[in-house]
This record gives structure tokens, C-alpha cells and sequence, in this order.
């Protein structure tokens, strides 16, 4: 509970209560973080299916070959993170500051691409822009984002290397049609059976690369059209590729040099 609501429900004033947290109790405050929610039956999933994982990339070695893939929407609107978004001025009161300046105004509908990509130890994938307004059926999944895209990348990156593609549950990733089409073009592949549900958090692109893409991408632009927010897109993905070696020896997600 926050000091304003225990002084509703104790009748005790907030300057007390802060001097009983800090000076007598010796508390230290620390800031909740965002989790993923799980309720018993995902989290029974979850445990069997990683443990299939375990037995199916039972080392370092075994990992090092998997591609992780993702797909992430970039808005040309500048995200503002809002916990460090502050107005300094001399006004004592914050009604004495103008609105205009205490308001970051955004519009209800940004203009957006979607993009995917692929890591791995091995190396990474170009990014993959999503033709606007395209339905991602199983077929253009198939057709642009993998045929023409990721599995071309991913055969140059590894060579004569064995690799392994990793999806998440998306529709089109599960579809049969898209299981068929692997199948057919000899790409092995983590089944949707085995891997676990809702878990950004064992896909590195979802947890470490978009977040860090992103920083990048936003850091000191503003953009006005897609076009620019995919210059830039690729500006720093190439920057990445170049402060990075590419084979069979790079290192895990920090290839990416984010």
C-alpha cells in the first residue's frame, strides 16, 4: 500500500507514517516490477515442456544453434518513457506551471511497422519489414517472412552448421500449412507442443534485443513517416552487424552489441 492509502485506512498522517517505515522500522523501499501471470494449468506446461527443452538441448553446444525469432511493432511516434519525462521550473506549485508544458501530447493512432528478426550464437537475421496492411496469414508468413527473409539468413549465417528454428504460438506459426512448409524445405524445428506458453522470458529477442533495438532506434530521432522509422530501423541494425563478428563462435545475444 502506498503511505496516502495507509493514511486512509489508519487514520495516521503520511509524514508519521514515513517516519515510522524509514526511522523505526529501517524499511527500504524497492520498485515492483511488471510479471507474467500464470495459472496452475500454464504453469504445469510450462514445467513439462521445459523439461523436453532440457532433454533436447541438453548443453551450451546444443543451444548455441537455435535461432530465436520474435516479431515487434515500431510506431513512428517517439515512445516516452515516462518515469524519466520531467519538467524542471521555479513555480512552487505544479498549477502554477503551464499545462503546455507538463502535457506530452500523442496521438490516438500512430502510424506503425511491424518487423521480424532472427538470433542466434550463430549470428542474426536482416530485419523483416511486414508489408503495411497485410494480413500475416500462413501463407505470407511463409512466402515473405520466412522463404524470402529469415530461413535465407539464417542457411548463409550457419553453412554447413546443423540449426534449429524456434517459433512462439502465433497463429501463423502454428498453422499447419507453415508446419507443412518447414517440413518440406528440411528446416528442423521446436515443435508448438514443446514449447512453453507465455514465455517472452525464454526468447532472448523478446526480453534483451527489441528493448534494446528500440533505446537505440528512438535515441535523439523524431520521425515523420514510416520510410524514415525503417531507415533508421536498419541504420542501426547495420551498426550492430558491423560491431559485431558474425560465425559460429559469436556470443550469444551479445553479438548483437545493444
Amino acid at each position: 500500500m502506498s503511505p496516502r492509502e495507509i493514511e486512509t485506512h489508519t487514520g495516521i498522517s503520511r509524514s508519521s507514517i514515513q517516519r515510522i517505515v524509514k526511522k523505526d522500522l529501517a524499511l527500504k523501499q524497492y520498485k515492483r516490477v511488471v510479471g507474467q501471470w500464470f495459472n496452475a494449468d500454464c504453469k504445469l506446461k510450462r514445467l513439462h515442456r521445459s523439461h523436453q527443452l532440457l532433454q533436447r538441448f541438453p548443453t551450451d553446444r546444443s543451444v548455441r544453434a537455435v535461432w530465436f525469432t520474435d516479431e515487434k511493432t515500431f510506431t513512428v511516434e517517439t515512445l516516452n518513457n515516462t518515469q524519466n519525462d520531467r519538467v524542471y521550473s521555479r513555480e512552487t506549485r505544479k498549477r502554477s506551471v503551464s499545462a503546455s508544458r507538463l502535457i506530452c501530447e500523442r496521438s490516438h493512432f500512430s502510424r506503425s511497422i511491424m518487423v521480424s528478426v532472427g538470433v542466434s550464437r550463430m549470428g542474426k537475421t536482416r530485419v523483416i519489414f511486414i508489408d503495411p496492411g497485410a494480413k500475416v496469414n500462413s501463407e505470407y508468413y511463409c512466402q515473405h517472412v520466412l522463404g524470402d527473409g529469415l530461413l535465407v539468413d539464417m542457411c548463409n549465417r550457419c553453412q554447413r552448421y546443423l540449426w534449429t528454428l524456434q517459433q512462439d504460438g502465433a497463429p501463423s506459426h502454428t498453422a499447419m500449412n507453415t508446419l507443412a512448409y518447414l517440413r518440406r524445405e528440411n528446416v528442423r524445428f521446436i515443435e508448438p507442443e514443446m514449447w512453453p506458453p507465455d514465455s517472452p522470458d525464454l526468447n532472448p529477442v523478446d526480453y534483451a534485443v527489441w528493448g534494446a533495438l528500440q533505446e537505440k532506434v528512438y535515441r535523439r530521432r523524431r520521425f515523420t513517416s514510416v520510410e524514415q522509422l525503417k531507415r533508421a530501423i536498419i541504420e542501426e541494425c547495420i551498426r550492430c552487424l558491423r560491431a559485431s563478428s558474425i560465425g559460429p563462435s559469436t556470443s550469444g545475444v551479445a553479438g548483437w552489441n545493444l
